[in-house]
C-alpha cells in the first residue's frame, strides 16, 4: 500500500530499476537488506531479454537530440532546455542496420553502477548494456500513403524512456511510429552524443512546489517535441547535429492522427498535455496520479476540467487500501467526472505500480537468478503472471489506439474477456 501521490512523480524512484543516487529522501525507497550475491561468475553475467513484439512489421529505430533554444533549462541555470528522444518504427525488413541497445552505452554503465549497488550485486553479475530491444538502427521505415499514427511514451518520474521499450516496439510492430522521450535532469542518466551524460539535478525544495516545476516542464517537454515532429514530417531535421535520419522517416508521420501514453507521472503529462494541445487525440494514464498533493487537495487542471477526447485508465494493485479506479482515487474520480470524451477504466487487481512498464518483464528474470530482497518483486509489479499480463497490457492498449487513431472497431473495449482474466472492466 502507497500513498497515492507516489503513484505519479515518485513511481520510478522507489523501485530496483530507478532510483536515483541523489534522489530527495523522502522520494527514495524503504531500505531492504542487501541481498547475498549468488555464484554466478562476472565472466557469466546474467542477459536479461524483453518479450518480442507481436505484430506483423519489424522494428527499426533511431534517436535524435532536440534543442530548444528559445527556452533556458528549469533545472540547471545557463542552458537550453536539451532533450533526447528514440523514434520507434514499423521497418520494412529484418536485415540491415545493429541491433538498437536497450541503453546507450554510457548510460547503461552508470545505470549498472547505480543499480548493482542497490542490489547488493557485484560489478558484471547482470548484463545491463545486452538487453535485447528487438529493433534495429539504421533501417529505413516502412512506406505508407498517408503515413503512420505517431504516439509519444512519457516515462514515469525518475526513469528513463527506456523502461516502456516492450510496449513501445509492440506498437512500432503494429504500424505506429512511436516516439520515447528521456525529461533531462528528472532522468537519472541522459546521454548525448558525443559522450555526455547528463545525470539527475533536481533542487530540494518543498515536494509539491517540485511536482508543479516538474509537470510543467513536462508538458513544456512534450509540446517542444510535437512542434519537431512537425519540421521532421515537412522534410526537415530537427537533430541538433543533423545526423542522418533513416529513410522515410519526415514522410512516415501522419500528424493528424496522434496519440499520448505515459507511466506514473507520464500518465499525468499525457493527461495534461491533451488539456492544453489539441495535437492529441487521444490518451492513457498507466497507474498514474493526477495530483501533486493528496494532502493540500492539490490536483492538476484536468481533474477539475476533463477532457472532450478519448482517454484510457489504467490502474493496479491498491492505492491508501483501496483499488486504484476511478471508484476510488479522487484525483481519478475529479477526471471522470468532468470527462465528456470516451474513456474507459481497467483495473490489474494483483498487479503494481509498475506492471505496466518493463519492469514486468525483467524483475522475474533477476529474481529467478539472484536472492532479491524480501517483498522487493511483489512490491513492484504484484503476484500477476508476468507473461499474461504483459500479453494483456499489449492487447489493450494496442485496441485503444486502434479504435481511436484507426477508427477499427474493437470488441476488446467493450467487455471483459476471458482471455485476460487479470483486468477488470471498472464500470460508473
Amino acid at each position: 500500500m502507497r500513498n497515492p501521490s507516489r503513484r505519479w512523480l515518485l513511481g520510478g524512484l522507489v523501485a530496483l530499476l530507478a532510483v536515483p543516487a541523489a534522489a530527495p529522501a523522502a522520494f527514495a525507497r524503504s531500505e531492504s537488506p542487501a541481498p547475498d550475491p549468488t555464484g554466478r561468475a562476472a565472466s557469466t553475467p546474467l542477459r536479461l531479454s524483453l518479450p518480442a513484439p507481436t505484430g506483423p512489421h519489424p522494428v527499426g529505430s533511431t534517436e535524435l537530440h532536440l534543442v530548444d533554444a528559445d527556452r533556458p533549462d528549469p533545472w540547471v541555470d545557463g542552458r537550453p532546455r536539451e532533450l533526447m528522444v528514440s523514434l520507434w518504427y514499423p521497418a520494412p525488413a529484418t536485415r540491415g542496420g545493429q541491433p538498437t541497445p536497450y541503453l546507450p552505452p554510457l548510460a547503461a554503465e552508470r545505470f549498472a553502477e547505480r543499480t548493482d549497488a542497490q542490489l547488493g550485486l557485484a560489478a558484471g553479475q547482470v548484463d545491463w548494456a545486452g538487453i535485447a530491444t528487438h529493433a534495429r538502427t539504421g533501417v529505413p521505415v516502412r512506406p505508407r500513403h498517408g503515413g503512420h499514427p505517431v504516439v509519444v511514451f512519457s516515462p514515469g518520474g525518475g526513469v528513463p524512456r527506456a523502461h516502456g521499450t516492450m510496449l513501445v516496439t509492440e506498437l512500432a510492430s503494429r504500424g505506429y511510429v512511436v516516439v520515447t522521450v528521456d525529461h533531462t535532469y528528472e532522468t537519472p542518466e541522459v546521454e548525448f552524443p558525443g559522450g555526455r551524460v547528463e545525470t539527475q539535478r533536481l533542487p530540494e525544495i518543498d515536494p509539491t512546489e517540485l511536482n508543479h516545476r516538474m509537470l510543467e516542464t513536462r508538458v513544456r517537454d512534450t509540446r517542444f517535441v510535437l512542434d519537431q515532429l512537425a519540421v521532421l514530417a515537412r522534410g526537415g531535421n530537427p537533430d541538433a547535429g543533423r545526423r542522418r535520419l533513416p529513410p522515410g522517416l519526415g514522410a512516415a508521420l501522419d500528424l493528424s492522427r496522434v496519440g499520448m501514453f505515459g507511466h506514473s507521472a507520464g500518465g499525468f503529462t499525457a493527461a495534461e498535455t491533451m488539456l492544453v494541445d489539441r495535437r492529441l487525440d487521444a490518451g492513457v494514464d498507466m497507474d498514474g496520479s493526477l495530483a501533486y498533493s493528496f494532502s493540500a487537495g492539490d490536483f492538476g487542471d484536468v481533474v477539475h476540467q476533463g477532457l472532450d477526447r478519448p482517454f484510457l485508465l489504467m490502474g493496479a494493485g491498491q492505492s491508501s487500501g483501496a483499488p486504484h479506479t476511478h471508484q476510488h482515487a479522487r484525483d481519478w474520480a475529479g477526471f471522470w467526472a468532468h470527462s465528456t470524451g470516451w474513456k474507459l477504466d481497467l483495473h490489474v487487481a494483483e498487479g503494481e505500480h509498475f506492471t505496466f512498464t518493463d519492469h514486468q518483464a525483467l524483475l522475474p528474470q533477476l529474481a529467478e537468478a539472484f536472492p532479491l530482497p524480501p517483498g522487493l518483486v511483489e512490491g513492484s509489479i504484484g503476484s500477476v503472471d508476468p507473461d499474461r499480463i504483459v500479453g494483456s497490457l499489449k492487447a489493450y492498449l494496442s485496441a485503444f489506439f486502434d479504435r481511436h487513431l484507426r477508427g477499427r472497431p474493437q470488441p476488446l473495449l467493450r467487455d471483459p474477456s476471458p482471455e485476460h482474466p487479470d483486468v477488470t472492466f471498472v464500470r460508473p
